[in-house]
């Protein structure tokens, strides 16, 4: 996404200008809530340079609106950012559903799963589940984290994770996910769930969920 906003910048402005983005997403995932920054000459109004990038960047890309803050750091300045994560469970895939879940063939236990996103509130030392982007720090704290599930729309179940801390570490979610759904499989309880987030060992996080389940909805700042 970052370079194809540049190159879009660059084909407008006749500049190039470097992207910041508020978070880095890897390939395969989706936001739908993404901050991003740049310094850029432009003589109109914000609305049509968002109109503008609009009419430039592929179709699977768009921007939502443009406006101007100086001083604002997307990342540095960022309180919370939340995620998304959905899997479907059903004895046939869905295409219609295919790129944006998980598909597994068989119902989970939404209820261990939960009792394994309850036990990640708060703060704790996730490096079970990922490294820094930066420096050695692997401890995070989480707002939310929780799992709800409903019916497919066209047959099985929807199991939808949804967490927000201040930071991630990376793959952290995709970590989480993976260990949870291993315990609606019923493969760990979630004692051991416990066990192995306070081991803080990466080497324990055996299954990291597919990219294409995962959607950063938000990024939260004070103002």
């Amino acid at each position: 996404m970052q370079g194809a906003i540049e190159r879009a910048l660059e084909q407008i402005t006749g500049t190039h200008t470097p992207v910041i983005g508020a978070g880095r997403t890897d390939s395969g995932v989706h936001a739908t809530g993404q901050v991003i920054a740049f310094d850029a000459e432009w003589a109109y109004k914000p609305e049509t340079l968002t109109k503008a990038l609009n009419a430039t960047l592929p179709t699977d890309i768009s921007v939502r609106d443009v406006c101007e803050h100086p001083g604002f750091h997307p990342r540095f300045d960022a309180r919370s950012r939340c995620y998304r994560y959905t899997v479907h469970a059903a004895a046939v895939r869905d295409p219609l559903l295919w790129g944006r879940v998980w598909w597994l063939p068989k119902a989970l236990d939404v209820e261990a799963m939960q009792a394994c996103a309850a036990s990640v509130i708060g703060t704790h030392d996730f490096a079970t589940f990922g490294r820094p982007p930066q420096g050695d720090n692997t401890v995070r704290t989480v707002f939310a984290s929780q799992w709800s599930h409903r019916a497919a729309p066209i047959a099985g179940e929807l199991y939808v994770y949804e967490v927000e801390a201040n930071a991630f570490l990376h793959h952290m979610v995709r970590r989480l996910v993976g260990m949870m759904v291993d315990a609606g499989r019923g493969w760990l309880s979630p004692e051991m769930f416990q066990d192995k987030m306070r081991a803080a060992d990466l080497n324990l996080a055996q299954r990291t969920a597919p990219p294409h389940g995962l959607v950063l909805e938000a990024v939260r700042y004070d103002d």
